[in-house]
């Protein structure tokens, strides 16, 4: 226990020689090191930052749930997790970059040179450092937006929530139209093979099957008909697929840069710089003493 002691107290002793040596040096370079610290944190740009929130409707057809038997959905739903995914995927797309670039001239906003041949990977870079989109706890969306204007922040983070119905819209109305048409094509040849059944059955009553498979193409083409009739009003309608929870509004206070974590460790990083290298420097001293 004694032995103990002694070994702590001679730590003890060593460390207060350390800094009775080199204090000097040490204050001299703290104070160095917490004014250019300071001086570089205030000429660091302050960027604002603007969030909005939303929630993702269920990616159910809006036609389906109003049209369907008995309303079997109902489009006032919550997305699930699948749908709070989807929106990640829109909002984050180079569709929705390419969108926010355009209507807000990025490039300039940026001050990137419009003959820069990296100008499209440095306006990348830019947009996706400053941009954000994330899944909150329950299941929203959020789109951050960080900024020199916070007028500009809240502008881009409400445009970006906006425009993620359009492009849904977009995606939804494309293949609505892909399906219409080949339900259509499908409907003209059921009502040619009905025809041409009705035809035989006038020349032939007693043909065995006709007037049943007459009945069971009709009954398949009112299905179709209907179907198809959901679809057209997916094609022909906006609607909003996500709910508002929060928009965006300029903030009035700085996100970034948070200048006292600057100074800190700015100063603290430099003074532990300095004692490691005089520690190793007092080592090597030593060792050339020994030799």
């Amino acid at each position: 226990m004694q032995q103990n002691d002694f070994g702590n107290s001679y730590e003890l002793k060593t460390t207060l020689n350390f800094f009775k040596r080199h204090w000097k040096l040490i204050t001299i370079v703290a104070v160095i090191a917490f004014i250019v610290s300071l001086v570089a944190s205030l000429m660091v740009t302050p960027r604002y930052k603007s969030s909005a929130i939303l929630f993702p409707t269920s990616s159910n057809r809006l036609s389906k749930a109003i049209l369907a038997d008995r309303y079997s959905l109902d489009f006032m739903d919550y997305g699930i997790e699948r749908d709070c995914e989807y929106a990640i995927q829109i909002l984050s797309s180079q569709s929705m970059e390419d969108d926010v670039c355009h209507r807000f001239n990025m490039m300039e906003h940026y001050g990137i040179d419009n003959n820069d041949p990296q100008k499209y990977f440095k306006l990348n870079e830019a947009y996706r450092s400053n941009i954000s989109v994330r899944r909150t706890e329950f299941l929203g969306v959020e789109i951050s937006v960080l900024d020199v204007d916070p007028q500009w922040a809240a502008d881009i983070a409400n445009f970006m929530a906006a425009n993620y119905d359009t492009l849904t819209s977009r995606i939804q109305q494309d293949r609505s139209q892909d399906a219409y048409l080949i339900m259509q094509d499908v409907c003209k040849e059921l009502e040619n093979d009905i025809r041409a059944l009705e035809d035989t059955l006038r020349k032939d009553k007693n043909r065995f099957g006709v007037a049943e498979l007459i009945s069971n193409k009709t009954k398949e083409l009112a299905e179709l008909q209907t179907r198809m009739s959901q679809t057209k009003v997916d094609m022909s309608r906006p609607v909003s697929y996500k709910f508002w929870l929060d928009q965006a509004s300029p903030a009035d206070k700085k996100a970034y840069p948070k200048r006292a974590v600057i100074v800190l460790l700015g100063t603290f990083g430099t003074l532990i710089l300095l004692i490691v290298l005089l520690l190793l420097t007092d080592r090597l001293g030593k060792l050339k003493v020994e030799e």
